[in-house]
């Protein structure tokens, strides 16, 4: 059912802002520019955790634990009492197989296995033929898509005990990003690329989404891309669990992307393998539209300048959603959909989808470093939850910027891997709004003189909640995190 322009403008208008005022997980967000400066957790702050009123932090409601401490081994800095330990590390560790870990770490996902077993799905993020990259994902007999494309994912097996096993789950994709975790337990991973056959020396057409899964390798044989789900720049996917769709983010520029959703056909039931039975224009590929409440049509999601913002949505079909001659964001004018800059990670939650928009430029209305928006299925409206102003100087270890992968905490709020300039982040958002870190990369790449840090990615909890697990991207590490986790403030 199309949620008409004339429907959420008759509701805005009876509900005024009680609208604004619901969700799911409240008003994730600060006024721009301000997200770190609003509770930064350092200030005040020993390295023991008191404050400079020598209360205990631990007693204190301010969100957060703490300011973070510099990791004498130069790679992670935590708050005191947490600690981290390494389980990937490409060119270090080893697959089943012999052949050293994959590097780009991306999206990834975790999985209960058995005996206290967590199995995670990690993306690793190449681009291109193989001959361009050191260390490959290795072409695992029977797991292959294109056999010259340098991407894929691995499924690493850990235990608290610290054993861990890796082993490919799929190979031959290119530029797989981000992804989701599926209801039934696989892992879709996605391609960020538009690349046909014969481009960049690649043998197939890419820029799909394939699933995963961690607890069959023999499910995962003679690897099918999800044509249904459209072929374009791929960043992440969630499924709703209770009517199947799926919805879908792509990071592009030159117009900006899409955010899109696919219904499936009637009668289709989600499960392990359903997906490769569909046909190539299975179900309905749709792009959004979205309207103010005075029914006006909104061009791009940066528009938006304040929390509480919501809009209506409505969907628009796709015309060609395999892009066989144009790009499938190129397949409407700029008043048909709604566009956003870098739309990145997302998170199945409370009802609704949290979706990224990682910043706006030059190319964008409005300029940002960085939103997150809550989409309400049954509402059909996308509420601003974060909002991130220009950073004015990314190289200080303050303001947070660049906002990328994305999960809900299971003590409350969210928290968000930082793709920015300068220091990266892994940091958290309560639910009121308030900000706070809980790690920074401290692997610096360049020099003393001109550092370089790389990305956060794949930030993820284990199934019991007890580890943090995230990446960092290169050289490609994955890392599991633990420490007092508490439940977090709602102010």
């Amino acid at each position: 059912m199309s949620f008409t322009r004339r429907e959420f403008t008759k509701q805005s208008a009876v509900a005024g802002a009680g609208i604004a005022l619901t969700g799911a997980v409240g008003t994730l967000a600060t006024a721009p520019g301000a997200l770190a400066a609003e509770h930064d957790g350092r200030g005040g702050h020993d390295e023991h955790g008191h404050d400079d009123h020598g209360h205990e932090h631990g007693h204190s409601k301010a969100p957060g634990y703490g300011p973070l401490i510099a990791d004498p081994k130069g790679i992670l800095a935590l708050p005191a009492g947490f600690s981290y330990r390494i389980i990937t590390h490409s060119g270090v560790t080893k697959l089943e197989s012999g052949e050293t870990t994959p590097s780009n770490h991306d999206g990834t996902a975790a999985f209960e296995g058995p005996r206290g077993v967590t199995l995670l799905v990690n993306n690793h993020e190449l681009s291109g033929t193989r001959d361009g990259w050191a260390r490959p994902v290795p072409l695992a007999e029977g797991l292959v898509y294109d056999p010259v494309a340098a991407g894929g994912c691995t499924v690493v097996e850990t235990r608290q005990g610290g054993h861990t096993a890796e082993w490919v789950g799929i190979a031959g994709t290119s530029t797989n990003c981000a992804g989701g975790a599926t209801p039934w337990g696989t892992w879709l991973t996605c391609e960020e690329t538009e690349d046909k056959a014969g481009k960049n020396g690649l043998l197939k057409d890419h820029g799909y989404v394939f699933e995963v899964d961690p607890y069959d390798r023999r499910a995962n044989r003679d690897p099918r891309p999800v044509k249904a789900f459209g072929r374009y720049a791929h960043e992440a996917v969630v499924i709703d669990p209770q009517r199947g769709h799926a919805y879908l983010t792509e990071d592009a520029a030159t117009p900006n992307g899409l955010f899109y959703r696919w219904v499936p056909p009637q009668g289709f039931k989600h499960g392990r393998g359903k997906l490769r039975t569909l046909a190539d224009d299975a179900g309905v590929l749709q792009a959004f539209k979205c309207f103010d409440k005075s029914g006006a049509f909104v061009d791009d999601l940066s528009r938006a300048t304040k929390i509480g913002t919501v809009y209506g949505v409505d969907w628009v079909d796709v015309p060609d959603r395999d892009a066989k001659t144009v790009s499938v964001r190129k397949q409407f004018t700029d008043t048909e959909v709604t566009r956003a800059r870098k739309l990145e990670g997302m998170w199945w939650s409370d009802g609704g989808v949290y979706v990224v928009s990682s910043f706006a430029r030059a190319e964008s209305p409005v300029q940002h470093d960085g939103q997150v928006w809550f989409y309400d299925t049954k509402r059909r409206t996308l509420t601003l939850k974060v909002l991130l102003g220009v950073n004015p100087d990314p190289t200080k270890d303050g303001a947070f910027d660049g906002p990328d992968n994305i999960t809900v905490s299971p003590y409350g709020g969210l928290v968000i891997a930082e793709d920015g300039e300068g220091v990266q982040h892994l940091f958290g958002a309560t639910d009121s709004g308030a900000t706070y870190p809980i790690a920074r990369n401290d692997l610096n790449e360049g020099t003393a003189e001109a550092p370089v840090y790389s990305e956060f990615t794949g930030v993820t909890f284990s199934p019991d909640g007890k580890t943090l697990f995230a990446n960092i991207q290169t050289p490609g590490i994955m890392l599991a995190i633990t420490g007092p986790w508490k439940r977090q403030p709602k102010k």
